[in-house]
């Protein structure tokens, strides 16, 4: 498959900014893949597509601070340090200006919090840093004075990490949102518990390849990063049972996607520990019988996982409608939903 067949031009006025409030009201479109149907909601009428006994998964990732801001001991230079994930006593960095910048220098971040270079990677722009201090100290560090990871088309910071987080986040260790579940209020998620919907949580913590286009023109060319990933037996016993007994599984999200299916690849139900999976067309869906998304970038591996599941030229159309209609785009925008 060609690149060039997951392109579509989206004009940047749809590019959303922020979130709509409350969150529920922004708007939903409704794909059906047996029929070939698209439909016009806004999110609150996820309800109308639900049914007693689904199983609703969502990813209970928590964004934390990631840009920071260090001088380099020695050369009076700073540098942008963007954490992506701890390794063994190391962090993975996306690390700003690495070609000037050489292996064993010391990054200072302020008089209590210091790092060094331990080796990089020029061409990816990624370097791995070793802290003096401890992963939790790092932590807070970024709590009081790390800047919001937002992506790079959302022009201005939110007012607080609040505005870029799902209301049901809780495990810390993302560096961008599982923004499907943005459209969530409590009100929202009483409701459908209530209609016998099982609600579920996993973990996958988003990592690099968010950030990663697909540079090859030939998309099976493509290499895509690990994410790490946490599903508990008793979430995976619920899931297993509901497949058994026929009743749908819905991934709020491509991360919960690539959490429930990558880890059925491994041919276990809990897990916990990295995960490296490619989706798209041809792929083979084990687990999920339906998502919830957002609207997704040209070119990307998320339009791919999600022609993936409804068929390219579906999507295609839905995302033609969507433009159309002018729908709000990406990270803060409307709604997908895929039954």
């Amino acid at each position: 498959m060609l690149i060039s067949e997951f392109d579509y031009n989206l004009p940047e006025r749809l590019i959303a900014q922020k979130s709509v409030e409350p969150r529920d009201v922004s708007r939903l479109i409704v794909v059906n893949r047996k029929t070939g149907t698209i439909e016009h909601k806004h999110f609150y009428n996820i309800t109308e597509y639900l049914l007693p006994g689904d199983v609703l998964v969502l990813n209970k990732t928590k964004v934390f601070k990631a840009r920071l801001f260090a001088k380099v001991h020695g050369l009076e230079k700073v540098v942008e340090v963007f954490l992506l994930k701890s390794i063994a006593g190391e962090w993975e960095v996306l690390l700003g200006g690495a070609k000037r910048v050489p292996v064993g220098s010391t990054l200072e971040f302020n008089s209590e919090l210091r790092a060094s270079i331990v080796n990089k990677d020029v061409k990816e722009g990624t370097a791995r840093i070793k802290f003096q201090q401890s992963d939790n100290h790092v932590l807070e560090y970024c709590e009081a004075h790390g800047k919001i990871p937002v992506p790079p088309y959302v022009h201005q910071d939110p007012a607080d990490l609040s505005k870029y987080q799902t209301i049901y986040a809780k495990d810390i260790g993302s560096v961008a949102a599982p923004t499907a579940g943005f459209h969530f209020t409590p009100e929202l998620l009483d409701k459908i518990k209530k209609m016998g919907v099982e609600i579920e949580y996993i973990t996958l913590h988003v990592g690099i390849g968010t950030f990663r286009p697909v540079k090859t023109e030939v998309v099976e060319e493509h290499v895509m990063h690990s994410e790490y990933v946490q599903i508990d037996q008793d979430v995976a016993d619920k899931i297993q049972k509901a497949k058994q007994a026929g009743r749908r599984v819905i991934a709020v999200g491509t991360t919960t996607t690539r959490a429930l299916e990558g880890v059925a690849m491994q041919g276990c139900g809990a897990y916990s520990g990295d995960i490296n999976i490619f989706i798209k067309p041809g792929f083979e869906f084990k687990v999920i019988d339906g998502l919830i998304t957002n609207f997704h970038l040209p070119k990307s591996t998320l339009l791919i996982l999600v022609s993936a599941l409804a068929g390219s030229e579906l999507i295609k159309k839905a995302y033609l409608e969507a433009v159309e209609l002018e729908y709000r785009f990406y990270s803060f925008g409307d709604a997908m939903l895929i039954i």
